[in-house]
């Protein structure tokens, strides 16, 4: 494993001598555009490991995506070799089809303190939750970036991130009430607190989540990818592209259904993935928007 290969792998050819905002900035954005957050493995008869050396085989090497669990640990492993002052911390996602809180820590996260003041760096949430720039953990103040407005609120040592959207035009009004679709303007994502984590304490939810059937991610086929300007997602069979701010305060959400034989193609085309094993598209309807 070493750094030249992973930024070949997401092309970023900035400074590495640099612990600062700017340069974490870069290096995540060159991460999040070119690799996918996707659970494809669980469709297509692999199992998911949280090995650093699988996670970095499968992502850098073989040019896969992954989810939290991975594309996370796998950042915070080249933060940690450039010098930065890193750790992990677990999250619990907000379901908003039961209106609450996830009961199983699932998502981790990394913490960066660069001068003093401490970032959130997640690059495995993906869709339209995907930050695009670290996140001063800081409560109460709205921090305003592409996708909309991310803030986070602290109450009682727990933070909470919400984000704020903008209204979305939907050409394909056969679309305009999907299940995909996210109706509120304000959604929450996900609570934490800051007590360091390792991968180790995630190893029964990576088993929990690919296998039980209550699982969102065995109920759905999920590839996402961030881009210049928006985000692309293949759900299922359904393939989604969004523009941020193709108006004033508008996105636009295109929606295409994809025949079984499109799927590999578009999974090349669109997210540079080619499996080594047949996927089964799913997608169960609800648990899940965008």
């Amino acid at each position: 494993m070493n750094l030249e290969e992973y930024f070949a792998r997401t092309g970023y050819k900035g400074s590495l001598e640099q612990q600062d905002l700017e340069t974490l900035t870069d290096i995540f954005q060159h991460h999040i555009r070119a690799v996918p957050f996707e659970n494809l493995s669980i469709h297509c008869g692999e199992k998911i490991t949280l090995e650093l050396e699988h996670v970095y085989n499968k992502i850098v090497r073989r040019k896969r995506g992954g989810w939290c669990m991975e594309n996370n640990q796998l950042l915070g492993w080249v933060l940690k070799r450039l010098g930065y002052d890193t750790s992990f911390l677990g999250a619990y996602v907000f379901n908003p089809h039961q209106n609450a809180y996830a009961t199983i820590m699932t998502h981790l996260l990394v913490k960066v303190v660069i001068d003093g003041k401490a970032y959130i760096v997640d690059g495995g949430f993906g869709v339209s939750y995907q930050m695009w720039q670290p996140m001063e953990l800081v409560s109460g103040k709205d921090q305003p970036q592409a996708p909309g407005v991310f803030r986070f609120t602290e109450k009682n040592a727990i933070w909470y991130l919400e984000k704020m959207r903008r209204k979305q035009y939907i050409p394909n009004q056969n679309f305009s009430n999907s299940d995909l679709l996210e109706k509120k303007e304000c959604r929450k994502v996900y609570m934490f607190n800051l007590e360091p984590r390792t991968v180790e304490d995630f190893s029964f939810q990576c088993t929990y989540l690919q296998t039980s059937p209550d699982s969102l991610f065995t109920k759905k086929s999920i590839c996402t990818l961030q881009t210049t300007d928006g985000f692309r997602a293949l759900i299922g069979w359904t393939l989604t592209e969004t523009t941020y701010n193709y108006k004033e305060n508008m996105d636009l959400v295109e929606f295409i259904t994809l025949q079984e034989e499109e799927v590999e193609k578009t999974l090349k085309e669109k997210f540079n993935i080619t499996l080594d094993r047949k996927l089964v598209p799913i997608n169960v309807k609800g648990f899940y928007t965008i």
